[in-house]
């Protein structure tokens, strides 16, 4: 896989797979902490060439394969706070997601296998390279995964623009699983259907909803400002 841009790379980097050679102009190659890698000096174009995007700031990367982590893992922490994407498919909205996940030290975050975007460059430029930092997941039947979540005494709450329930009623102690729907279908029938609660975020202007990645930040601060509130409860 080829990462690009200079917080992707950096990260990279610093993160769990091994990075196998870095390309970059002179002026990123000074810029950019490499480590013990040394970077090949290469133009601007033969860098374009190697990732297939012009937005690369100079730099990319040769990387193994991204390692997905094990689902149920993300779950040992008592207080673990997951989010689960169902059926996200724009690249930009995942890696602004899990970039959100990663900031608020999240558990992780679970994809269906099928019907949703995985990890890829775009991916890693859109996290600012969160992912290399983060649990990232795949499960083959979402619904399923929450429903084993619930028996691990997990709390599965899923946003939707019209559910009845205002997202700072809940008690979000202990296991807490978010789940948030694609791109203009929101959230599946039988996803919504094994969650425990729905929620939803409030909406007073005239647009009548937010975007996924923007929703996952509202609704995970929330989650930590009542966490963090009982902390300092007497």
């Amino acid at each position: 896989m080829i990462v690009y841009a200079r917080n992707p790379v950096r990260e990279a980097l610093r993160g769990k797979r091994r990075v196998q050679r870095v390309f970059a102009t002179e002026r990123a190659a000074h810029d950019v902490w490499l480590g013990d890698v040394e970077a090949r000096i290469v133009d601007e174009f033969e860098i374009k060439e190697r990732c297939g995007s012009p937005d690369h700031q100079g730099i990319c990367a040769e990387v193994e394969a991204y390692p997905y982590a094990e689902a149920d893992s993300l779950l040992e922490p008592e207080d673990a706070l997951v989010i689960a994407l169902d059926e996200v498919q724009d690249p930009h909205n995942l890696g602004a997601a899990c970039r959100v996940a990663e900031s608020a030290g999240c558990s992780g975050v679970v994809l269906p296998e099928r019907r949703s975007a995985e990890v890829t460059p775009a991916v890693c430029k859109a996290s600012a390279g969160a992912v290399e930092h983060l649990g990232v997941a795949r499960v083959r039947n979402l619904a399923n995964w929450l429903r084993a979540a619930k028996e691990r005494e997990a709390w599965v709450y899923g946003a939707e623009a019209d559910a009845e329930v205002p997202y700072h009623r809940p008690d979000y102690r202990g296991r807490v699983v978010l789940v948030l729907g694609s791109e203009g279908r929101g959230l599946r029938p039988r996803v919504a259907a094994v969650c425990d609660e729905l929620i939803r975020l409030p909406s007073r202007g005239r647009i009548g909803s937010l975007n996924v990645s923007t929703a996952a930040a509202a609704l995970v601060y929330g989650i930590l400002h009542f966490r963090r509130s009982l902390d300092r409860a007497p």
